[in-house]
């Protein structure tokens, strides 16, 4: 992120929250399972898929976690009796993941298993490096008996080949995306380019072993990269899809839309919204250019 974007963030942290909502409305659906409802069908009516998720993570009591899992179940209700193209994506510490780990299991089974009655998905998104194996470990559990789940990888992690060699052996369905979360030099990657070509090569990887890839990037350089390798090891359509966040890059979604690629935009919705506006701003420079021109238009 260049030094200008890091002031725009550290200005935005100082605002009030009705200002940051207010700078952050395009990449939230809104509070309500509605809106969030509301905002897949207009993609759907282009052709464009979504997956939804309920704001909130880490959260401190069991009350929480079922909270959680009950406005989580309410989703796939919704996308099925609205008959929408979109599936569910969860965060394990949301389910309790740092509280107790069969418990998160328990309940997040429930999900898995409602969404298969249901023909539908449910993908596990990966957080910072405390739950890195924690969540592994869940998804491998989940897939011993569960087909329709999935689980992120990030490669600016630098265990991320390996472990990606070691999940395709379980036909894992992969999100791969950068990663957002502020981590240490011995663990990860700080180059932009090595962040980069962690990134293509895990796909190719991935690619390799016939494993499915929500290829979830607004970088152009690796989305022509993907392209590339797409062509070039004959990759059918089926096997792949490109995943970006709702009002970013609207752009290049749409022309990856046009030349014919699966794309699945992630719509986050609920009451939860402040701390993802603050981290989507930290990770995303766009984000940062997009509220810089929103405060000179507010003057």
């Amino acid at each position: 992120m260049t030094f200008i974007n890091k002031i725009i963030v550290s200005i935005v942290q100082l605002m009030p929250k009705a200002l940051v909502r207010f700078f952050s409305a395009r990449y939230i659906a809104g509070d309500t399972l509605q809106d969030a409802i509301n905002i897949t069908k207009q993609l759907n009516a282009k052709g464009i898929y979504t997956t939804i998720d309920v704001l909130g993570e880490a959260i401190s009591n069991i009350e929480e976690a079922l909270e959680s899992k009950k406005a989580c179940s309410e989703v796939l209700d919704a996308i099925k009796e609205n008959n929408l193209m979109a599936n569910l994506s969860i965060k394990p510490t949301q389910m309790g993941l740092g509280i107790d780990e069969d418990f998160c299991y328990k309940h997040v089974a429930d999900l898995v298993e409602e969404a298969e009655k249901m023909n539908n998905f449910v993908r596990l998104d990966m957080e910072d490096s405390p739950y890195t194996d924690k969540t592994f470990n869940l998804y491998k559990k989940l897939k011993e008996k569960y087909n329709n789940t999935g689980v992120v990888v990030q490669s600016y992690l630098k265990r991320t080949l390996d472990d990606v060699k070691s999940l395709n052996k379980l036909g894992t369905n992969y999100r791969l995306c950068k990663g957002i979360y502020i981590e240490p030099e011995e663990i990860a990657y700080k180059n932009r380019q090595k962040v980069r070509d962690s990134f293509l090569e895990s796909l190719r990887q991935m690619f390799k072993d016939g494993n499915y890839v929500g290829i979830a990037t607004h970088d152009e350089y690796l989305i022509k990269g993907a392209y590339k390798m797409i062509d070039e090891m004959k990759i059918s359509k089926d096997k792949f899809e490109f995943q970006m966040l709702l009002g970013v890059r609207e752009d290049l979604r749409d022309k990856i839309n046009a030349d014919g690629y699966k794309i699945r935009i992630y719509v986050p919705f609920g009451e939860h919204w402040y701390k993802y506006s603050i981290r989507r701003l930290k990770e995303n420079p766009n984000v940062a250019g997009h509220i810089a021109k929103n405060i000179l238009l507010f003057r």
